[in-house]
């Protein structure tokens, strides 16, 4: 039997219309956004319903293979929200706003990122792949104003000359990571979604998001992995 999903109304559409111009929606923002798009609409509200009411979306967003999907912020593990294409789930989905060199810089950026041990990359190394390019060579001055874009754009996050990847990023190019960088990539052990910025078990190699670092070592007098029982080496954050 098929369910008939739940019919999609003005209240969201008009969430999602502002999800997709945000390109990335902080989880307290979502819910106030939630609340006034049901209280403008005069639909029913309560509080604890977004997730119902993102799934109705979702159900009507399934046959243009798009999903609004839920990240958490490596810094500070708080929820996001994207709207994620899932007919491209690779780097091309950003053909349409940069060029082929921009993009080229993109992928050695991300390269540099992930293949880390920490999950940043030096502006410093960045700037030096700018004239190993093979579309075309590109001023360090020019790679710094694309750098700029892409932090504007939300694909990378820069503290300190220090990039990552944007929580952007990561929700909506979770499985192309996966796939390109099978012995790199790796999910948290905690919150099963991809770990750029972790701290890896050294006994088993099992990593895990600092945010939940933190929250799973939260009152333990001695951490040990959630996986192999060995001792936690790394200073817990």
């Amino acid at each position: 039997n098929t369910v008939m999903a739940a019919q999609m109304t003005d209240a969201h559409r008009r969430f999602l219309q502002v999800l997709m111009s945000n390109g990335i929606t902080e989880g307290s923002e979502a819910r106030k956004l939630h609340q006034h798009c049901c209280e403008t609409d005069k639909v029913y509200y309560a509080h604890d319903k977004l997730d119902d009411f993102i799934s109705t979306i979702n159900s009507h967003l399934q046959p243009l293979f798009m999903q609004i999907r839920k990240g958490v912020s490596e810094d500070d593990g708080r929820a996001h929200y994207a709207v994620v294409n899932l007919a491209e789930t690779e780097v091309t989905k950003m053909a349409s706003d940069y060029t082929e060199i921009e993009l080229e810089l993109f992928r050695k950026t991300m390269d540099l990122i992930i293949l880390s041990e920490n999950g940043f990359a030096s502006s410093t190394d960045i700037l030096n792949l700018a004239d190993q390019l093979k579309t075309k060579k590109m001023k360090k001055k020019e790679a710094e104003q694309v750098l700029k874009v892409f932090v504007e754009d939300k694909w990378l996050s820069e503290k300190n000359g220090e990039y990552t990847l944007h929580t952007r990023c990561i929700i909506e190019m979770e499985q192309y990571i996966l796939s390109n960088y099978q012995d790199a990539a790796r999910k948290c052990n905690i919150c099963h979604s991809l770990a750029i910025q972790s701290q890896v078990c050294e006994s088993c190699g099992i990593g895990m998001h600092l945010p939940c670092v933190r929250k799973y070592f939260r009152g333990q007098t001695e951490p040990r992995c959630p996986k192999c029982n060995e001792f936690w080496s790394c200073d817990t954050p």
